[in-house]
């Protein structure tokens, strides 16, 4: 058996399943963003115009697509690794910033509900933590294919550099922004990458029990989060139990088919954050049990596919950037269906490339265009043409990696 190195098509089920996310949520977006400018208007004296929340989604999603495109075909992988520090470091710069601006009571910080969690410059809002989670999986992955290289993988050169950035990252994310969802998301990304970096079963095991502990003893020293948790578990009522009642109530509704386009009830006031985390909700309403199962097919297809990249991409740094971006999908997908289903505590997390709000849609999309690049270079094994068996298109270790070898015999 040989392994050739050769680029080929990319995997264009990734790009279907991403427009068709897109698009789904634009159509939902459409329908009840006048329903949410409303309820704002009569309940806290705004003044957005009815298409105001379609004509900014709109905007992400034009810009998403933009960002997702220059991520596939425009910038090498290698050129984005090569800044990898620097969009870290940018990234915590920003969290920092954010708190400090939020202390001052500078209004560039915008708080909600007590958590400032967006810095928002001319108008346009920014939320640091959607950059820290996609330089997370560029920064962690370049630095652990430079470790192997080195020999240094779970070696104290290796792990104080990790343990200093994730304790940061959490940090400013769980603690000084009060965001345990986000703060679930990059756990799973830093976990999911180590996990494939190679490091010793020991050595995982204890970053799961350190981190275990970590998040229990956050929920302990947060009175709102214990609260919640032991209401949860009681079965008792309280104001996240209001949304999930509320989201639950919604899906019902929908029956099999749904209600329709623009024809939600929940909508109209009755579910917090209808067009946030709770469209997974407004969806099953809209769309009903069928319309569910569909979307979430088509996130099983995106997740399906990227593992299909870890599984074929040689290179150490591209497999660990694609095991982040699955990673930080399949935390957001799972703890939103699962939250408003009732299965989990609430928390802010919103739905991958369907829920209102730029800064994650953009980010996301930057993440399924790197996986998009590696998927150009996976690699298969081929039997030799001395074997009178087509070979097909061999595929092999990618030459677009600046640190691919030559090509060897299994």
């Amino acid at each position: 058996m040989q392994v050739r190195v050769r680029k080929h098509k990319s995997d264009l089920a990734i790009l279907f399943a991403v427009i068709a996310l897109l698009a789904i949520g634009s159509v939902i977006i459409y329908a009840i963003g006048p329903m949410r400018a409303n309820v704002l208007n009569s309940a806290y004296g705004m003044d957005y115009a009815p298409d105001y929340f379609f004509t900014h989604h709109l905007l992400s999603v034009v810009l998403s697509l933009a960002v997702f495109f220059i991520a596939f075909k425009l910038i090498p992988r290698e050129k984005i690794s090569a800044f990898s520090k620097w969009f870290l470091i940018a990234a915590l710069a920003a969290s920092a910033l954010l708190w400090i601006l939020s202390k001052t009571g500078s209004s560039i910080a915008v708080c909600e509900l007590g958590a400032c969690r967006w810095l928002k410059v001319a108008g346009v809002s920014f939320q640091p933590a959607e950059l820290l989670k996609i330089s997370l999986v560029i920064y962690l992955a370049n630095f652990i294919e430079r470790k192997k290289e080195e020999g240094q993988i779970g070696k104290k050169d290796f792990w104080i550099p990790i343990a200093v950035i994730s304790a940061l990252s959490l940090l400013f994310v769980v603690v000084l922004q009060s965001d345990l969802g986000t703060g679930l998301a990059i756990m799973a990304i830093i976990l999911s990458i180590l996990l494939v970096s190679g490091i010793p079963m020991k050595q995982f095991l204890a970053v799961i029990g350190v981190i275990v502990a970590g998040g229990v003893a956050v929920v302990l020293m947060t009175p709102y989060r214990l609260e919640r948790v032991m209401t949860f578990m009681s079965g008792g009522t309280d104001e996240s139990s209001y949304h999930v009642d509320n989201a639950m109530v919604a899906i019902g509704t929908g029956g099999l088919f749904g209600v329709g386009v623009g024809n939600s009830v929940q909508a109209t006031g009755y579910l917090p954050e209808s067009i946030n985390d709770s469209v997974f909700a407004v969806m099953g309403e809209t769309f009903g049990l069928i319309g569910l199962v569909v979307v979430i097919g088509i996130f099983a297809v995106i997740l399906l596919r990227t593992l299909k990249v870890i599984e074929g991409t040689e290179d150490m740094e591209g497999r660990l950037i694609a095991t982040g971006v699955f990673a930080w999908i399949a935390t957001h997908v799972v703890v939103n269906i699962m939250a408003m289903t009732g299965l989990i505590p609430v928390t802010g997390v919103t739905l991958p490339l369907m829920s209102y709000g730029g800064t994650s849609m953009v980010f996301i999309s930057f993440g399924l265009g790197l996986v998009m690049q590696l998927s150009c270079y996976t690699s298969r094994e081929v039997k030799k043409k001395n074997e009178n068996i087509s070979s097909g298109r061999g595929l092999g270790r990618t030459h677009h990696s600046s640190r691919s070898r030559s090509a060897g015999n299994s």
